[in-house]
């Protein structure tokens, strides 16, 4: 009897020795030479997949790729309604993807790279129906962060950006708060701690898709400094 019970007591802790090592496998440092590649590998072959980013851990996936978007709603628990931003690495790719000509250069460049997400209106090269069903607009971000601008130079399409939590849960400063989420996933990119706890706060989203209009949807981490921006350009906001 006691025999045939430590025979699966030892069983179960090799399996779940095994399991560990296998989802500990997903994770990869960001500063590894082979990361940014393999991270834009996985994301082509519609993966999600987990990587700091300027304010806190991210999931990304193909924006363009119906079945990787999907996912990434399945993963986090998020309803469908709620829409996701997108990530590129350039000013003209912000143009490209959202309808951005009313805004000045200047100022696009002074918003960007940074905590921020402008929300425009959609453009035509963003044609996934699962991407904000029954929304007109996007949420664009060029992260300050060099591993994520990295990615997406590689990539010739959007990068869905969502925060790596399950809906409702509060975001992640490390690789380890949400573990939770490591076996959904096709690697954890691990940048070490990207803050202290009351700096969680995520990007600051503002709707510019008006001329000469803005509105703040979420505060996050820069907005002073993002109205003061729009307002020196004579930008409103709507109240």
């Amino acid at each position: 009897m006691f025999t045939r019970f430590f025979t699966q007591t030892r069983k179960f802790t090799q399996k779940m020795k095994e399991i560990t090592s296998e989802v500990t496998s997903h994770v990869k440092s960001s500063s590894d030479p082979s990361s940014v590649t393999l991270a834009a590998d996985l994301l082509l072959q519609g993966e999600v997949i987990a990587l700091p980013t300027d304010t806190v851990y991210g999931l990304a996936c193909n924006a363009n790729n119906p079945r990787a978007i999907q996912k990434l709603y399945e993963i986090k628990g998020r309803d469908e309604n709620k829409p996701v931003a997108i990530c590129v690495d350039t000013i003209s790719a912000v143009k490209r993807f959202g309808n951005a000509d009313h805004l000045p250069d200047e100022l696009l460049h002074q918003l960007l790279p940074g905590p921020v997400t402008l929300v425009l209106f959609k453009s035509e090269f963003l044609n996934n129906p699962f991407l904000n069903p029954g929304v007109s607009k996007i949420g664009i971000r060029i992260p300050k962060y060099s591993f994520i601008q990295e990615i997406a130079a590689k990539c010739d399409f959007p990068v869905a950006l969502s925060s790596a939590n399950r809906s409702s849960e509060k975001s992640s400063l490390n690789v380890g708060e949400f573990k939770n989420l490591w076996r959904e996933l096709g690697a954890i990119f691990d940048g070490g701690q990207l803050g202290q706890d009351q700096q969680r706060a995520a990007s600051t989203v503002i709707d510019v898709s008006e001329p000469g209009k803005f509105s703040v949807i979420r505060d996050g981490v820069a907005v002073k400094e993002t109205i003061r921006l729009l307002e020196m350009y004579d930008i409103k906001e709507l109240r």
